[in-house]
């Protein structure tokens, strides 16, 4: 078997058919995903050892293959001969070898194009400060951060940094500079590219995913000293967002932690990327913008009061998941179902759609 051109035609299939990810385990057919769910490519064989040995091998260079020798796994970018783009991670599954493909779309889509709600917008013009994209992995953290940073390239002339693993969209100057450092390939690691980051002029600084007390001390510091910093983390609400960032000091530091947090930060989001009636996905969101009382409940590790705060301050911009996944159901955009499945407090939800 030619294992490039049957790599080509695995990934031709995850553009053409519309999926986001494209699955090969040995022992099942490939697996795509479409609008969340996966299914086999019935006219596929199922992977052996061969085959997914050999499509490893198409896809890698020399350094790439002593790095999974070493290490196990391996993140990095591909560019398809179709033009498309995707996020890749090869791993060991039972000593098997396994891969991960995550398409990343060729268009950088707009906040409006999103479904977002336009206080995003607003998120666009801010100056300073710290802006943290949460949620599961697979429902759209990158590309509502590339939205905004398009937004920003369009319409602010200044000098934008993003520090990937691997890097995902790629952006076009338009009125300002962009420089894109993905890490292993501009920068030796994660931590260094962070370092140094202050030193290169940025006014923007998008940092692909928060990863430890490190990564998050120095988006903190850079946001307090006239930065927008832009990140993602893997947490499902804003209450659980403040917790976890403060959590990850040890204790002795998490006082001083919680008040630097309570001063750089300006807005949490939580998204979820639910199944639309009809097909396709439909984005709901949880929206937790800063004020006074917030900055006081992070300062005083109130963050079980958040809740409250956004639902007493919808007329400013704050949105609660649930009220988001109500609207959903009340337009007739996704099923009670759905939205259960969604919700981290599905009773809640039940009383909120027959209020609305």
């Amino acid at each position: 078997m030619d294992y490039k051109k049957y790599l080509n035609k695995l990934l031709t299939a995850t553009v053409d058919g519309g999926a986001s990810d494209l699955h090969i385990n040995v022992g099942i057919k490939p697996h795509l995903r479409v609008d969340g769910e996966l299914s086999p490519i019935q006219d596929e064989p199922e992977v052996d050892n061969d085959i997914a040995n050999g499509i490893v091998e198409a896809l890698f260079n020399q350094e790439q293959k002593e790095k999974f020798h070493n290490e196990r796994e391996l993140d990095f970018s591909f560019a398809h001969e179709s033009g498309a783009r995707f996020r890749i991670n090869v791993y060991l599954e039972r000593g098997h070898t396994s891969l991960a493909a995550r398409l990343i779309p060729a268009k950088i889509m707009s906040i409006d194009e999103l479904e977002m709600p336009p206080i995003f917008h607003d998120f666009a013009k801010m100056a300073q400060g710290f802006i943290l994209v949460v949620g599961p992995a697979g429902h759209g953290k990158s590309t509502t951060l590339a939205a905004i940073i398009d937004e920003i390239n369009e319409t602010r002339n200044e000098h934008i940094i993003t520090i990937e693993d691997p890097v995902e969209y790629l952006f076009t100057p338009k009125k300002g500079v962009i420089s894109q450092r993905e890490v292993n390939t501009d920068t030796a690691d994660f931590h260094r590219a962070l370092k140094s980051v202050l030193r290169q002029d940025p006014d923007v600084v998008m940092i692909g995913e928060m990863r430890d007390m490190e990564s998050i001390s120095i988006a903190m510091t850079a946001a307090e000293t006239g930065h927008l910093v832009l990140s993602t983390l893997h947490t499902n609400s804003a209450a659980q967002t403040i917790d976890r960032i403060i959590d990850i000091f040890p204790p002795e530091k998490q006082s001083q932690a919680a008040a630097q947090l309570a001063a750089t930060i300006i807005a949490v989001v939580s998204k979820r990327l639910i199944p639309k009636i009809g097909g396709g996905r439909v984005p709901a969101f949880e929206i937790l913008l800063i004020n006074s009382a917030v900055r006081n409940l992070i300062r005083e590790r109130k963050t079980h009061q958040i809740d409250l705060v956004i639902e007493t301050n919808l007329k400013s911009g704050m949105l609660s998941l649930n009220r988001s996944l109500a609207q959903l159901v009340k337009d007739k955009k996704v099923t009670l179902e759905n939205a259960e499945l969604h919700s981290l407090n599905p009773n809640e939800l039940k009383l909120l759609i027959d209020k609305i």
